[in-house]
């Protein structure tokens, strides 16, 4: 992660600085079996709060690879998961006012259940299996506050029309 400040320009002639974060991009999947989604919980230190969220990551500093083999390693190490099928849904961008970095969707289904390898940091982490009707009422009661968990769960929902 790198934080630089940019001299700009606004539109209207006047001189300013801007803030940005540049983080590299990761990759968030939704294992999907049955009627319903495996997440992860986990302690977030920025917030003071455990957090429901779908897997998601990035590779390790000096770790390279495509988006796809991203979203495999995530769900392994995070879930203990691996997908016989895993199908690309689309990139956003989490905080783009601030961020540089976006995040790829995956929809990982066929699943096949193993046991996690968790980095240190992951240590608090647990995993649990909730019904749709369970996830998206944890949506509607901000239970799940991840917002590149819900923005990736809106997507699913509108490639499924």
């Amino acid at each position: 992660m790198t934080i630089r400040e940019d001299e700009i320009e606004r539109h209207d002639g006047s001189k300013g600085i801007y803030s940005v974060i540049d983080k590299p991009d990761f990759a968030l999947v939704i294992p999907q079996e049955a009627d319903g989604y495996w997440l992860v919980e986990q302690y977030r230190y920025p917030v003071q709060a455990r957090s429901w969220e779908f897997p998601q990551g990035t590779f390790s500093h000096g770790v390279e690879g495509t988006p796809e083999e991203l979203a495999r390693a995530e769900l392994r190490e995070e879930t203990g998961l691996s997908a016989a099928k895993l199908e690309h849904l689309g990139f956003l961008h989490c905080a783009k006012g601030i961020s540089s970095q976006g995040f790829h969707i995956f929809l990982a289904s066929e699943l096949e259940h193993g046991d996690p390898d968790r980095e240190i940091e992951e240590q608090d982490m647990v995993q649990k299996w909730f019904s749709r009707a369970e996830v998206e009422e944890m949506i509607r009661t901000c239970e799940i506050t991840d917002d590149s968990s819900i923005a990736a769960y809106g997507l699913l929902m509108l490639h499924r029309l």
